[in-house]
Order: structure tokens, then C-alpha cells, then sequence
């Protein structure tokens, strides 16, 4: 109230003030965080879901001719995923941790972008893995994606453990399969303790993420969604931004006065 008048505030000073009154921030993100990026949504005209069958786990071990397929998309794919840069959003989250701010991030997505744009590995709980890294199937053997694409263009077709044999696959979750248990644990354990959880870029339509933001809110904490299309969850949260993941996060970051969200 200002000289006995109410002024209404816009939805990114809400946001600020939501951010600002809060001490234990967490972020959950999708794949509309990275778009911004160059890397299609999944649910997307040019996602995964609408270019190509996401192969189940069952299909990709018992089928070598479904693994060679994976891994020559793979070895085209890869080096356009490497050569991602992460934007304005994953910047200002990263900005937000760096000032005492962010708890931490739960995304659904697999390419890394948080931990580019500094970000705590540590402070970054993966629901769907991650395409940096290939695991083989009996053993959990690990190695790194860019090993393995070293190999990939030197002409192998199907990779497999160097160390046991076994066939080696994305630590990425497949089509059907259920989250780690030690991924999703933490997140559960975040949502708990967090008083402000910030979603950014998802449809909040995929479970168990979805359900992430009424474990928070059941424990007390403020709920604000930042996406460009309607979500489940809009008409149950504290405030509903529509836009961009990218300016509004950094317009975030510059209303809290915590510095320039480029490291």
C-alpha cells in the first residue's frame, strides 16, 4: 500500500518477493528451461516423442539391431548436444545458488546444462540421468559419453564394457523404466525442507516429478510456476509466470540485487 492506495504488483514482482522472503529455494526444471538452448522439448513438434520411438529397456537389451540404431542416432547427436551452452535461466539459478539462495535443483532434464552453468553437481538431482555418461546394463561399469563417442567414430556399431563384456547403454531413464531410487529419494527429501520450490519449463503431467511440488507445498513451502503453457498444478500454486524461462529468471535474479547471473 502506498499513501492509503493498494498497488497491485506485476507477476515477476510477486516472483521477486516470493524469492526474496524465502531462504531455502528449490528449483524444479524441464525441458522448457533448455529450450532456450536449442534443445527440443520431448512433447514438442521436433521432440523425441514426435521424431522417433523411445526404445524400452526390455527392446534395447534383447535387440541388438534396436541398439545399433540407438547408437548411430547417438553418435550423430551427441556432439550437437556437447556443443549446447546453457542460457539466461540456468545462469540465474546458477547465480541464485552462488548468493546463499538456491538449496538446489531437481530437473527432469539429461543434458547437463545446470552443472555447465555452475552449478553444484552435488546440489543437482537428475530424475532422468544423464546422456554425459554410459553405463553398462549388468555390472553399472561407467564412462564417460565422450569416450564412448570416441569409439562410436572410430567404427564401432555396438559398443559393449570393456572391463566385463556386457552391453552398455545411456544413463538416461528409457521409455517405461522407473526413476533411481537414490535420485528420487533426494529429490523427495529437497522437496521436504525447501519453503519456496521455483518450477521452471515443465508440464508437471510426468510422475513421480509431478507430484515433487505438493510434497513441498504439504510441508509448508510457496509454490511458483514459470512456463509458457498451462500446467496441472496452475490453479494450486502461490503464482503462475507466463514466459520464458530465460528473462524471467534473469529479471529474478536482477530484482533480488545478487549480481550479474554470468559466472
Amino acid at each position: 500500500m502506498q499513501n492509503g492506495v493498494v498497488v497491485k504488483l506485476t507477476d515477476q514482482e510477486e516472483l521477486i518477493e516470493l524469492a526474496a522472503n524465502a531462504g531455502r529455494i528449490v528449483a524444479l526444471t524441464g525441458a522448457g528451461i533448455s529450450t532456450e538452448s536449442g534443445i527440443p522439448d520431448y512433447r514438442g513438434p521436433n521432440g523425441v516423442w514426435a521424431t522417433q520411438k523411445p526404445p524400452t529397456l526390455g527392446d534395447y537389451e534383447s535387440n541388438e539391431e534396436a541398439r545399433i540404431n540407438f547408437w548411430r542416432f547417438r553418435r550423430e547427436s551427441y556432439p550437437i548436444m556437447l556443443a549446447r551452452q546453457p542460457n539466461k535461466g540456468h545462469l540465474a539459478l546458477a547465480a541464485l545458488e552462488r548468493a546463499g539462495k538456491l538449496l538446489g535443483v531437481i530437473t527432469q532434464n539429461i543434458d547437463g546444462l545446470h552443472q555447465k552453468a555452475g552449478n553444484d553437481p552435488g546440489r543437482v538431482v537428475e530424475l532422468h540421468g544423464t546422456t554425459h555418461e554410459i553405463r553398462c546394463i549388468p555390472n553399472g561399469h561407467r564412462f564417460s559419453g565422450i569416450d564412448i563417442q570416441a569409439r562410436l567414430e572410430a567404427g564401432e556399431v555396438d559398443p559393449h564394457c570393456v572391463i566385463c563384456g556386457g552391453v552398455l547403454r545411456s544413463a538416461t531413464i528409457l521409455f517405461g523404466e522407473p526413476l533411481p531410487k537414490p535420485a528420487l529419494d533426494h529429490a523427495v527429501a529437497m522437496s521436504q525442507i525447501t519453503d519456496f520450490m521455483l518450477i521452471v519449463g515443465t508440464s508437471l503431467v510426468v510422475n513421480p516429478a509431478a507430484q515433487l511440488p505438493i510434497v513441498a507445498q504439504r510441508n509448508g513451502a510457496k509454490l511458483a510456476i514459470v512456463n509458457r503453457e498451462p500446467t496441472p498444478l496452475d490453479d494450486k500454486v502461490d503464482l503462475v509466470v507466463r514466459g520464458d524461462a530465460g528473462s524471467t529468471l534473469s529479471a529474478l535474479v536482477d530484482g533480488l540485487a545478487i549480481g550479474n547471473p554470468v559466472p
